[in-house]
């Protein structure tokens, strides 16, 4: 089994990233082969509306045509995977840009608007979404969040075929050193000692899931 992870963190050693390596450790563990990808170390860009993805008839029907750094991931992935986790911190309430890109790129070539919506990806893979915030549980609620986590991780249900699951961390800790930023809105001590007392139960809740995500036979 083939799992591929991708970081939609600029940061390569905190939390999302954190979270992603446990999560192919706990795989690993399960005999599962694993790749961690840093999207901010690619250059590309989102989908460009070519529709050229969409031609029936044509040698790109179901591709992606844009060529960068992006499209041998994504070819590795159609061709390869047997699952998917995908990774990023919540900024203004919504996924980074460079997940956002990515998810287009993946996703929308393989979506046909047939009635009901089908999907061209080759196989049924499971995914994960998984999303790190600052935010506490309850807020995420109060901002509506989780109506945000659901839709993403339904389209990938539906394109990638199979079963998509969320791993949702709240309330992380954002610096290793608060006194170098103005942080009035919450208590940077509690933040840390959050980050050390909770976090490593975390990183133990997501090795846990990457066992599952192993474990599971593909179609």
């Amino acid at each position: 089994m083939k799992i591929f992870a991708v970081n939609g963190s600029p940061r390569k050693d905190w939390n999302t990233a954190s979270l992603l390596k446990n999560m192919l450790e706990g795989a690993a563990r399960r005999g599962a082969e694993t790749e961690l990808i840093h999207l901010y170390d690619l250059d590309y860009k989102g989908c460009r509306s070519c529709f050229a993805c969409k031609r029936v008839g044509t040698a790109g029907y179901g591709r992606c045509a844009v060529k960068d750094d992006l499209s041998p991931l994504l070819a590795a992935m159609t061709e390869g995977a047997d699952a998917l986790i995908v990774g990023s911190p919540i900024y203004f309430g919504m996924i980074s840009g460079e997940t956002q890109s990515f998810l287009e790129r993946l996703l929308f070539p393989n979506l046909v608007y047939s009635a009901p919506p089908s999907s061209l990806f080759p196989r049924q893979i499971a995914s994960v979404s998984l999303f790190t915030m600052n935010v506490t549980e309850e807020l995420s609620r109060e901002m509506g969040y989780p109506a945000n986590f659901a839709r993403q991780s339904e389209f990938m249900e539906r394109i990638l075929g199979g079963p998509a699951r969320i791993f949702a961390c709240y309330d992380t800790c954002q610096f290793a050193d608060y006194s170098k930023v103005i942080m009035e809105m919450m208590d940077p001590a509690r933040k840390i000692q959050r980050h050390q007392d909770v976090f490593p139960e975390e990183c133990r809740r997501a090795a846990a899931m990457g066992e599952a995500l192993a474990g599971r036979k593909t179609p």
